[in-house]
């Protein structure tokens, strides 16, 4: 049933980034939770984490994401790491963009029942030097592409 419930956390995430909604995509976070971006950037705090990603939203059109969870792992009852792949699609594109492939990394701790995100890390998935593994993930994210 947790696994579920993690999936669901992860899922709500990309979805409210997705619909550039900054508000609730800090939501899904512990009061202290984190997030480090493609890029580097490190929010830390749910007030940082909203209003960060809102300068984001407000900026530009952002990319849509594509995902597919990979692994989860339960530390204690209370603590779990999911791991997920995930791609991008740019605006007004149809296809995924591989330079935005990343491995999506959330330790997520279950708060009154209720499981948040402590840290969220998108690390990206460039595979240096390995083409043909740069390749099969754009082509596994592809799939599932609607």
């Amino acid at each position: 049933m947790d696994n579920k419930k993690l999936e669901t956390l992860h899922s709500d995430l990309l979805k409210a980034w997705n619909n550039q909604d900054a508000t609730k995509m800090a939501s899904l976070f512990t009061d202290n939770g984190e997030s480090i971006g493609f890029d580097g950037s490190l929010y830390k705090g749910r007030d940082e984490i909203e209003a960060e990603i809102s300068k984001i939203f407000n900026h530009h059109q952002t990319a849509i994401y594509v995902w597919k969870v990979k692994d989860m792992r339960f530390l204690k009852p209370e603590v779990a790491i999911l791991r997920a792949i995930v791609g991008m699609i740019p605006p007004g594109q149809k296809a995924i963009n591989p330079a935005a492939n990343a491995i999506q990394t959330i330790t997520a701790v279950k708060q009154n029942d209720v499981w948040k995100v402590d840290l969220f890390q998108n690390t990206p998935a460039q595979f240096h030097g390995r083409p043909e593994m740069a390749d099969e993930f754009t082509k596994e994210l592809s799939a599932l592409v609607k």
